[in-house]
């Protein structure tokens, strides 16, 4: 028996979680079907899922299809939740991209079919919904092939298409011969001497559908199971088991973490290879970083629709695994496989968390960081002074999420204030400074001198040095780096600076001092101290020098719309500063791809199916970031000591000290 790591992927409301119930049930894990509507689903084990019909949290179900062991990964279908999507994606095998025959291609799909092309996993397309009135079969898979794949194989045809009668009918079209012949010379060849064999072509797409070059795409409905056998079969056939070697140096990935019953963390972890035991010490975590060793307490194993303990678990299979307290998602478990990379654009929305009278913060606080342990994309930041939290998001949605798991789970009440777009900071040029040890008024034991220069877009924060490595201890160097990205985070305007070179130009320090028959006198050496507490004073000085220039997140925009339309949205458009770069008309439908600010992308969202009798569709991710316009640059409040004022930075350092 092989393994499949299989992921099951869809816009929201396109059918994947009814479908994992399909199979399930077709795979005899379960005897009843569960409904999203009734809320009893299997997968969608959360409270908050069940309410809203929708799924959260990626789930883990295993089922046997004959000879093959399936791990079945239930990811969410909204886009507020495309964090969750991001974990899975690594640890897959294959996977189902769900299409409704009704709604057709929509925004979420094409950017799962971009990402999954860009990862070159193994898919399949399932057009689900067959039996539903106004389902097409000419439409979607025309719309497949443009909008997300040429590289289309139809395995068959429909009857009674939009009645509950609806059945598919497994045959590979005509179509398919000329598709895969496109990736096999030998193909091409049979196929110009008209000598291909069913063998033959069956064989071929196999290959080339574990190769992710051909999409083989069915019909169906999860309902009521036209069409489900016969993706089963492909499942089967056409995409690649989990490979890896049992016998090899252990290797795994966490892809989700969450808390046991006792509050202790429960990692999710795939096996590339290698087998690890209970018991065993093993070290962990991301690349790049230093590594902790912790040791594995209990493992479970997914086995027939649940978790069963067990005392190992083997290359390929996907596990539970208890015992390591500082694990977090993204960590490598034994030999680091590669770094853990985001596969889709970051959140570009902050709001503030604010919580309702009575409500404990220290409790609130330590919720949050739960939270923030399960998706790391929910970023904290904590404002000690005002005792405020912000909080990143994606969307509107997730909020929503957010308030109510917080009400279901923790008991706390709170509410957010208006969501605002993530901005960040560029240097417009270069700047310097410098503070003397024992000079012009400098309180710290230390010398330290900063230079800030641009850097291109995506090449992160480089620190350099101009002065001899050995010319002070290496721990007071430490300090100042690490200072120098801790003070980044937040610039002349309060947003963080991604990008740019900064170069030690200046050190010096006091030497340890002592005195006869005594000790170590600090007062008179420096220390790390004086290095942390510095830095941050002469950075951002630097940085006043260089100027800086905030750059709000733009995403890019297609809206599909009908023709006659277009006088009426186009002035909102501009209303909402968004850029239309390009229009396409097709008969009745129109097309408008551009750019638009994340500021106004939910605004758009809300004013589009009034300005299109309800026929318009937008879909919109994350680009790039523009300058924003000038004399309208928007601040962010700070959470640190404030550096831009000399004074009281001085006196915030000197109360955190006190304190």
């Amino acid at each position: 028996m092989h393994l499949l790591n299989l992921g099951i992927l869809a816009h929201v409301d396109a059918g994947k979680t009814s479908l994992t119930e399909r199979l399930l049930h077709s795979a005899g894990v379960i005897d009843e079907i569960g409904s999203v509507d009734a809320g009893n689903t299997r997968t969608d084990s959360l409270a908050l899922e069940r309410q809203r019909g929708i799924t959260i949290k990626s789930a883990v179900v295993s089922f046997a299809l004959d000879d093959v062991r399936v791990n079945l990964i239930d990811t969410p279908g909204h886009p507020d939740f495309i964090a969750e999507v991001e974990r899975v994606l690594g640890v897959l095998d294959g996977a189902v991209l769900v299409v409704s025959a009704v709604e057709g291609v929509q925004p979420q799909t094409r950017v799962l079919m971009r990402t999954l092309q860009r990862l070159r996993i193994p898919t399949l397309v399932f057009v689900n919904k067959i039996d539903r009135r106004g389902a097409r079969y000419d439409a979607v898979l025309r719309a497949v092939a443009e909008r997300l794949t040429a590289a289309v194989v139809p395995m068959g045809t429909t009857d009674a298409l939009g009645t509950r009668a609806a059945r598919f009918v497994p045959g590979l079209a005509p179509s398919a011969l000329d598709v895969l012949a496109d990736h096999d010379d030998d193909l091409l060849a049979a196929y110009v001497e008209d000598t291909v064999a069913p063998d033959d072509l069956r064989g071929a797409l196999a290959a080339q559908t574990r190769q992710a070059l051909v999409h083989p795409v069915y019909f169906g409905s999860a309902v009521t199971g036209a069409g489900v056998e016969a993706l089963i079969d492909g499942i089967k056939e056409l995409l690649p088991g989990a490979d890896g070697d049992p016998e090899g140096p252990v290797c795994g990935t966490v892809f989700k973490v969450e808390r046991g019953a006792a509050g202790e963390k429960v990692a999710y972890a795939r096996m590339f290879s290698g087998t690890l035991r209970t018991r065993d010490r093993i070290p962990f975590g991301a690349a790049g970083d230093a590594r902790v060793e912790g040791r594995v307490t209990a493992i479970s194993v997914f086995d027939q629709g649940t978790d069963i303990r067990d005392d190992l678990v083997a290359a390929g299979r996907i596990a539970k695994l208890w015992g390591l307290a500082d694990v977090r998602i993204g960590d490598a478990i034994g030999e680091p496989r590669k770094a853990y990379g985001h596969f889709f654009a970051p959140p570009t929305l902050e709001t503030i968390v604010d919580p309702a009278d009575g409500t404990d913060r220290r409790a609130l606080h330590r919720a949050l960081t739960r939270l923030a342990e399960q998706d790391p994309l929910i970023d904290l930041r904590h404002d000690e002074v005002r005792q405020e939290t912000f909080v990143s998001l994606y969307g509107e949605v997730q909020k929503e999420v957010i308030q109510a798991t917080l009400a279901d789970d923790f008991g706390l009440d709170v509410t957010f204030r208006e969501t605002t777009p993530l901005c960040v900071e560029r240097p417009v040029g270069s700047g310097a400074a410098v503070e003397f040890n024992k000079k012009d008024g400098n309180p710290f034991l230390a010398t330290v001198g900063l230079r800030v220069d641009p850097a291109p877009v995506g090449s992160g924060v480089e620190f350099r040095l101009e002065v001899e490595l050995g010319s002070m201890p290496y721990a007071f160097f430490k300090a100042v780096e690490d200072t120098v990205r801790e003070t980044l985070g937040q610039g002349l305007r309060g947003w963080q600076i991604p990008d740019c070179t900064v170069t030690m130009t200046h050190s010096g320090y006091s030497p340890r001092q002592s005195h006869a028959h005594q000790g170590f006198d600090k007062s008179m050496s420096s220390t790390g101290y004086d290095f942390r507490g510095l830095t941050p004073l002469v950075l951002i000085e630097a940085l006043r020098r260089a100027g800086t220039r905030v750059h709000e997140p733009m995403h890019r925009f297609r809206v599909e719309a009908p023709t006659d339309t277009l006088a009426a949205l186009l002035p909102v458009l501009a209303r909402l500063r968004a850029v239309p770069q390009t229009t396409r008309t097709r008969g009745d439908s129109c097309s408008l791809e551009g750019s638009v600010p994340a500021a106004h992308v939910h605004e758009l969202e809300q004013h589009l199916p009034g300005l299109t009798r309800g026929e318009g569709e937008l879909e919109s991710a994350f680009d790039h970031y523009a300058p924003a316009a000038r004399g309208a640059e928007p601040e962010r409040r700070r959470t640190d000591m404030n550096p831009l004022s000399r004074k009281e930075y001085l006196l915030n350092l000197t109360r955190r000290v006190g304190g």
